[in-house]
């Protein structure tokens, strides 16, 4: 899951500060390393490193390269070590060919013994670097660029999303995807390529969405895509909606901070998608059963959806990790809706899954970002309303993705009672950010533990697991999310004197039984941080401490209102601890790889 970028400029300009104002909004997908590579007088010129961004920058003054056109990478490490030697951009032996590449290569070790054997020199011991050189092996054979990239996808397996340059084709970058993400922007200034609309929104908001196996050639005089048999496709095109500035701080400190603030706004867009849920569900008919796929934030969004349609719509649901997938498709049915979520819409397992649902059942996406790849296969879309979402750990596209789920689940029900709760969670979620001053000491007070666990029943189940997630994910701190009632089957023997318990507790029917493990938890020595009704005295007069939220909030819409404080916990122990909540270490947004 690497950021790939390109770009030719119609004029002869530098487009090397372009590049780097472009790769930078991509460091999302990785942050090993990150290169450039330009073309200028029969030459091609790279600067990379390891490190991040700016790092890198500082040392190597990454805007300051000469050409009108070329690519950049930022890496998120598969195969070799971070290192200066890894870091893409990837050249052959003779400088002729530069390659940037998303994806893994899964027989370059196969390719890279043939390729040695014929005399290639390696330099590296990524499974990009085999690509360059096979692009050189076939245009030695007196095939162009275009021809000699599809001479070489023929010979690798894996997914990828591939942009090449070459000293002998001046003026051209070709590229083409398979499984991971690429775009394709149309700009007044020239042309571009991406992994993901962000890195070019300031320059171009047209976007063409290559197919896998499809050839791009981009050239000055404008995008030419063909398919495998060198034929012209005419590509519809696409104008994005979102701004430039969506994809900026803001004055934020971190971009985490930022989409948790915008939460609200994220929830009250995406209530606008009822109508298109209503009209899903009565043109998908006879549903007997409701398969959710999903990976991470997304699987914990789907177990809310699981209790939401059992109890409500009584429709048998079932949550599968997109990993998972193949073990339970033989139970798939013509009267089975499978729901794939993602925020990215180009998530693999997710993309395989798909692909085996879609020749038995109705498939639906809940995708954060248009023309993504789910959003060209599923049979029905819904795309949440949340905005381009930078930091790596989900905030406002879990809320927006619970917020379509609710939706799903009022509709399937004929719910309206639970649609007018729904349309007053913005304003939950609004207060319960007034309550950051308070987050703030409890971050102080709480960042010396080595170990947290997150309790809750029923729908605040999946809240804790996503609590805990949120924690491990950006702190480094274990967290583990239990369904409360297990306490007594094992987790119990870890509690101990001043263990951290996050005890999610809101008024409802689950209650008096949450309360009663609360107790269990405190009388072993935990120290117990509970988030409940502003009302509770009894909640304020047993746990340590108690983040309050509006009384109004009824149980059944808790997961939308009680994340918010979940969220901005593990931010504020992050920045105690001194990390950078945005770029948490061996993660990265956008996971296309297997």
């Amino acid at each position: 899951m690497c950021g790939i970028v390109g770009c030719i400029l119609k004029e002869d300009s530098e487009v090397a500060p372009i590049l780097f104002d472009c790769i930078s909004k991509l460091e999302y997908r990785g942050y090993d390393s990150i290169g450039l590579a330009t073309f200028s007088n029969d030459k091609i010129f790279i600067k990379k490193d390891k490190g991040k961004i700016q790092e890198v920058d500082d040392k190597l003054n990454l805007t300051d390269m000469p050409g009108n056109f070329g690519i950049a990478h930022v890496r998120w490490a598969t195969h070799g070590d971070p290192s200066k030697l890894n870091s893409h951009p990837h050249v052959d032996e003779d400088n002729t060919v530069a390659v940037v590449h998303n994806g893994i290569i899964e027989n370059y070790l196969e390719i890279k013994e043939k390729l040695i054997l014929e005399g290639h020199v390696f330099k590296s011991d990524t499974d990009t670097e085999v690509i360059p050189h096979l692009i050189q092996k076939f245009m030695a054979e007196k095939f162009d660029l275009e021809h000699a990239v599809r001479k070489t996808i023929d010979v690798i397996e894996g997914a990828y999303a591939i942009a090449a340059i070459s000293v002998n084709e001046p003026d051209k970058i070709v590229a083409t995807r398979k499984d991971s993400p690429l775009i394709v922007g149309i700009g007044e200034d020239g042309y571009y390529l991406a992994s993901d609309s962000p890195a070019i929104l300031k320059y171009a908001r047209d976007i063409i969405y290559p197919e896998k196996g499809e050839i791009v050639i981009l050239d000055k005089d404008g995008v030419v895509v063909h398919d495998e048999f060198d034929n012209v496709v005419n590509k519809e095109i696409d104008t994005i909606n979102w701004t430039p500035e969506m994809a900026e701080k803001e004055g934020y400190d971190h971009f985490m901070i930022k989409e948790i603030n915008e939460q609200a706004t994220a929830v009250r867009n995406t209530l606008t998608q009822k109508e298109n849920i209503q009209q899903i569900i009565e043109d998908a008919g006879d549903i007997q059963r409701i398969c959710f796929v999903a990976c991470g934030t997304s699987y914990h969004a789907s177990l809310t959806g699981k209790y939401l349609i059992e109890s409500l719509a009584g429709i048998p649901t079932d949550v599968i990790l997109a990993s998972e997938f193949k073990y339970s498709a033989n139970t798939l049915n013509d009267k089975t809706l499978v729901i794939f979520i993602s925020q990215s819409g180009e998530t693999a397992d997710s993309l395989k899954a798909l692909d085996v649902a879609n020749q038995t059942s109705q498939t639906l996406g809940i995708v954060n970002v248009a023309g993504s790849s789910i959003t060209r296969r599923a049979k029905y879309v819904v795309q949440t309303q949340a905005g381009p979402e930078i930091g790596v750990a989900a905030t406002k596209t879990y809320v927006a993705q619970l917020t379509a789920i609710y939706l799903l689940a009022a509709v399937l029900s004929k719910n309206v009672e639970l649609l007018n709760e729904l349309d007053k969670v913005p304003d939950f979620i609004d207060e319960v950010l007034l309550s950051v001053d308070l987050v703030k000491d409890l971050s102080k007070r709480y960042n010396y533990a080595s170990d947290f666990f997150y309790l809750g029943r029923g729908y605040s189940y999946p809240t804790a697991l996503e609590g805990a997630l949120k924690l491990k994910e950006i702190t480094y701190i274990h967290g583990e999310g239990y369904a409360a009632g297990e306490l007594k089957h094992g987790p119990l023997a870890l509690i101990d004197e001043g263990i951290p318990v996050v005890v999610i507790i809101p008024p409802g029917d689950n209650y008096r039984k949450t309360m009663s493990n609360l107790e269990e938890v405190k009388s072993r020595g935990a120290n117990v941080l509970a988030i409940g009704s502003d009302n509770d005295e009894s909640l304020k007069s047993k746990a340590d401490d108690v983040i309050s939220v509006n009384s109004e909030v009824k149980e059944i819409i808790a997961p939308l209102v009680y994340i918010v404080p979940l969220q901005l916990i593990a931010y504020y122990i992050t920045l105690e601890k001194g990390h950078d909540p945005d770029k948490p270490k061996n993660l990265a947004k956008c996971v296309t790889v297997e």
